[in-house]
């Protein structure tokens, strides 16, 4: 709130009028001009009084000459309203200021203690007071935040009255009590005060209507239901909207503040094109806080605290964690972050993307969450194109044109999100008569060691689905497409990390910590296999295979891997050149020539495609924690 000085008017009219009194006339005619330079909180209708003020500014200096008589007069009309201005109206506001920040912090403490609230070890007495602590500190606060703003709104309309009317009565004065003054200045005057005047009615009119109307919200406010201000007031059924681009609203947001402590900041973010922004109490704008272009975000498990979110960088290193306040903020939130990392914000009509994008995942899609019986779910395929195979290598036929989605995947087509291994079959493959190593080494250590090629690669599994065909790799592209989409509507953003072993006989997903194998596809049984063309980290193959009835089906798997997809693909192409080159010792020697070898005699794989066809060697990317 700007300070008002006293004016030296004020201590002339005390002490000795006729001699200050011309001294006081000339500081006032400089403090007239020098209005416009005070900053109010709001400024609304002000070029008016200010050139009003100008002319004042003029009128006071041609009148100096005559104000040494009237001080009894300015000390009643204009004097006192100036006073009265400063020492009650903007003490009031002071003092309604200090009571909104008090109201805030006592909602910021109840907010704390319900974010505190355990999500395991539920107490409903505990829940019960602190919620309905938290609705009587929002009503407080929404109250005192009414009164502070209804004075401030108030104050837009009484600062310009108190510099108004007390000039008006200055001017009166001095034509009333100055016969030379009235008969040099009337004429003018009359004409200027008359408008003047007026206005100051206009805007107590003003005035008045707006107090009206903050009076009857303020009733409207007493009369509202109470749940508007208890947080997570429907849990069961929120209305979510899935289709944000941008959202704004207050978060919790996890800090470190030593090597197991940390604390949670109450802070107020927002969404601005791709970027996260957070924007302090107090603070004048907003700043960066994370790049949300092709990041990810999951649900976590974090200090006993619900509805709990973090966000990953495209790189896989862990983020910001923030908290939400209720389950429709925190649906909300997720939904929104994966929209944007989208960067559906950069189409031209991005709200229309959105709703298209989901409504259609959402009719594509029925996720299943286990394996189950997995055959017995899949639909197996109908129209099986002709394959033109040659020795063990498939070569698709080249198509004409781009097979429609709905040729290369059935429309609700179930989707298997994790790669579990059953305990059933884990028990069958620890049967037998070969005894189970106790140290978790692999059964197949004998058939790694007879294959050419070993190459590991650390990789997520995110999906896997029934397809129609495997005549081209769109079919990868549509069902990556499929799985990413279900995987954000339905909010399942855990995945399971695996070791996949390439050999030139099978592709082997083990478990990373017992090294037990959770299942393995034929080599030559892949049929397609690709790399995403933007997101170089996603990999794809469709795995055909023969029921027991005789029948084909094929299945697209799609996993995250921590290096590029095209290396994962070399590596499978490598593969099938050694099935091929198998069968012809001569060709067997050519490509062992052609390609660098480890000490043991199996290939090498490289990183980067060189000039001759070869790639620089693989050095195996540890997943981050």
């Amino acid at each position: 709130m700007p300070a008002v000085d006293k004016l030296l008017l004020e201590e002339a009219l005390q002490d000795s009028p006729q001699n200050e009194m011309c001294l006081a006339t000339q500081q006032l005619s400089k403090q007239l001009l020098a209005y416009e330079k005070q900053n109010f909180a709001l400024g609304k209708g002000d070029e008016e009084v200010i050139s009003t003020l100008h002319y004042f500014s003029k009128v006071v200096d041609e009148l100096n000459i005559l104000h040494s008589e009237l001080a009894k007069q300015l000390a009643d009309t204009m004097v006192l309203p100036i006073i009265q201005f400063r020492e009650k109206d903007l003490t009031e506001v002071s003092t309604l200021k200090d009571l909104f920040g008090l109201a805030s912090n006592e909602h910021d403490l109840s907010m704390a203690k319900y974010s505190r609230l355990p999500k395991r070890r539920e107490n409903e007495k505990l829940k019960t007071e602190v919620v309905k602590e938290v609705a009587n500190a929002r009503r407080k606060q929404h109250l005192s935040s009414l009164q502070y703003y209804c004075a401030l709104n108030a104050l837009q309309y009484r600062k310009r009255i108190a510099m108004m009317e007390p000039m008006l009565g200055y001017a009166q004065g001095q034509i009333n009590f100055f016969k030379k003054g009235a008969e040099m200045f009337s004429k003018r005057m009359d004409s200027f005060l008359s408008p003047v005047s007026n206005m100051v009615q206009s805007i107590q009119g003003e005035l008045d209507a707006e107090a009206d109307a903050m009076r009857v919200s303020q009733q409207d406010l007493l009369s509202i239901n109470e749940s508007v201000y208890t947080p997570d007031s429907d849990v069961t059924s929120p209305a979510i909207n899935r289709n944000l681009i941008q959202k704004a609203g207050y978060l919790n947001l996890r800090n470190k503040t030593g090597l197991v402590t940390t604390t949670w900041d109450r802070l107020y973010f927002f969404t601005q094109g791709g970027n996260l922004m957070c924007q302090p109490r107090g603070a004048v704008a907003g700043g960066l806080i994370q790049d949300l272009d092709n990041c990810s975000v999951m649900a976590v498990d974090c200090e006993d605290r619900r509805y709990c979110l973090q966000i990953t960088t495209p790189t896989g290193k862990s983020g910001i964690t923030l908290q939400a306040e209720s389950k429709k903020e925190y649906e909300e939130w997720i939904c929104a972050i994966n929209n944007i990392s989208r960067q559906i914000y950069l189409t031209d009509n991005p709200e229309a993307v959105a709703i298209k994008l989901n409504q259609t995942a959402l009719q594509a899609v029925t996720p299943i969450t286990s394996f189950g019986k997995k055959h017995e779910s899949l639909c197996p395929s109908q129209n099986v194109k002709n394959m033109e195979m040659e020795s063990d290598k498939i070569i698709p036929k080249e198509l004409s044109t781009k097979p429609n989605c709905t040729e290369l995947i059935a429309p609700g087509t179930p989707i298997q999100f994790d790669m579990v291994l059953p305990a059933t079959e884990f028990l069958d493959q620890n049967r037998g008569g070969r005894r189970t190593n106790p140290f978790g080494e692999s059964e197949d250590k004998n058939d790694e060691e007879d294959s050419l090629l070993q190459q590991m690669f650390v990789v997520r599994f995110l999906g896997s689905m029934a397809v129609q065909s495997d005549d081209t790799n769109e079919v990868i592209y549509e069902a990556m497409r499929q799985v990413l989409a279900a995987r954000a509507i339905h909010n399942i953003f855990r995945t399971t990390e695996s070791h996949l072993m390439v050999t030139t006989k099978s592709l082997r997903l083990i478990d990373p910590q017992t090294q037990v194998t959770r299942t393995t596809f034929e080599l030559a049984s892949v049929t397609q296999f690709a790399a995403h063309q933007d997101n170089k980290r996603l990999i794809g193959f469709v795995v055909r295979v023969t029921e027991s009835l005789g029948e084909e089906s094929m299945s697209a798997n799609i996993f995250e891997s921590n290096t590029e997809g095209e290396k994962i693909c070399y590596a499978i192409s490598l593969g099938k050149e050694i099935i091929e080159a198998q069968k012809d010792p001569e060709a067997l020697a050519q490509l062992m020539m052609s390609m660098p070898l480890t000490n043991d005699g199996k290939f090498k794989l490289l990183n980067d495609q060189s000039e001759d066809g070869a790639i620089p060697e693989e050095r195996g990317e540890e997943s981050e924690a």
